[in-house]
């Protein structure tokens, strides 16, 4: 196992900065996940990490190895960085049986035969691929490939791992499937893991901390529960969460008051922040809707009707104000139909409007 420490990273392709002084820590045996957009910086950031690429300024230290540095001109190779990598396309010798393509990490490490043996047989047994050995990649399923990338990563046994999107080819129930296995597999081997994605369900699920990325800056770094519950910004507001959060800009009704409002809603958000331009954020459950009159309240029509098995997703309107709200999965609500919304004021996130900064209670 080893530490990462990342500080004030920076990487330019000519004129475009894709990261911009980003600085991080990730703990030794954790699983941390880099999280966004296309183009947010993500994979440049593993790559820097792995040696692939070389960044401008900052440093990289793994475990107590300093493997860049441009204050000090040290730029380690990728080999003589304590890592292993697992790529989006797998990347297997097809020239090479499964057996073989697992080998090769072993035999780059001079490892003695009978080791080597013992540790291939292990690997392919724990993956359940022992009876693939003598198969060539392109005689193998995607979910198959991925298990002897896999199987070559953990082989090695490196203390650091680091991985590329590395489901991103495989269909919606292997996904799901293989997050298990990955999972398991990073707890047994207690390495340090660093994991790119740009699917929000594979980066809650799996990581212990999940870093958000946005145009090469880190915009929040959190556990999977505070980041759902407790967006930094509206952008991790808006880009955490399915069906995503409801943000609705407001003004304050009376100077030191709690109540906010536009043309079309009055909300009560239950203390008085500081801002007098607001954007609420209420996530689909918090919002409490019934066919019947409920304190505080205000009418609503129904727009849109989405059952999803143990839940069902409605669509509201009061005016120009759209929202979302997830409601229990027998609930029975039909288009065009009237309703009444109260939204659960501890649950709810206030951003300045100017910034998208979260305000919290302790600054009123």
């Amino acid at each position: 196992m080893a530490d990462i420490i990342i500080r004030n990273l920076t990487k330019k392709y000519g004129s475009e900065t894709a990261l911009n002084n980003v600085s991080l820590e990730i703990k030794s045996g954790e699983f941390m996940v880099l999280l966004g957009p296309s183009g947010c910086g993500k994979t440049t950031l593993l790559r820097c990490l792995a040696g692939l690429e070389t960044p401008d300024q900052g440093e990289i230290i793994i475990g107590d190895k300093v493997v860049f540095s441009s204050a000090d001109n040290i730029m380690s190779p990728p080999g003589e960085r304590s890592l292993g990598m697992v790529f989006q396309s797998y990347a297997l010798w097809p020239h090479m049986t499964v057996r073989d393509n697992i080998k090769f990490g072993l035999d780059v490490l001079n490892t003695p035969k009978n080791v080597s043996n013992d540790t291939l047989d292990s690997v392919l047994k724990s993956l359940g691929m022992k009876e693939f050995e003598n198969r060539y990649p392109s005689e193998l399923s995607g979910g198959q490939q991925q298990r002897v990338a896999l199987a070559r990563l953990l082989a090695t046994k490196p203390p650091v791992f680091l991985m590329d999107e590395p489901l991103s080819n495989l269909d919606a129930r292997l996904r799901m499937d293989m997050r298990v296995e990955l999972k398991k597999f990073q707890s047994e081997s207690e390495a340090t893991t660093v994991y790119v994605t740009h699917d929000q369900t594979e980066a809650m699920t799996m990581s212990t901390r999940v870093v958000v990325m946005k145009n090469g800056e880190i915009q929040q770094v959190a556990s999977p529960g505070n980041l759902y519950r407790h967006p930094s910004n509206t952008f991790v507001a808006d880009f955490i969460g399915m069906p995503r959060i409801n943000l609705i800009n407001l003004t304050k009704k009376h100077k030191d008051g709690s109540v906010f409002i536009n043309k079309d809603v009055q909300i009560d958000v239950g203390w008085v922040p500081a801002s007098n331009e607001i954007v609420l954020g209420a996530h689909p459950e918090d919002l409490v809707v019934s066919k019947k009159e409920i304190p505080s309240s205000e009418k609503y029509s129904v727009t849109a009707v989405l059952p999803n098995g143990p839940e069902t997703i409605i669509q509201l309107t009061r005016g120009k104000t759209a929202v979302i709200a997830r409601v229990a999965h027998d609930s029975s609500f039909n288009v065009d139909e009237s309703v009444y919304v109260n939204f659960s004021v501890s649950s709810l996130n206030i951003y300045d409007s100017k910034n998208g900064v979260i305000i919290e209670p302790s600054n009123n």
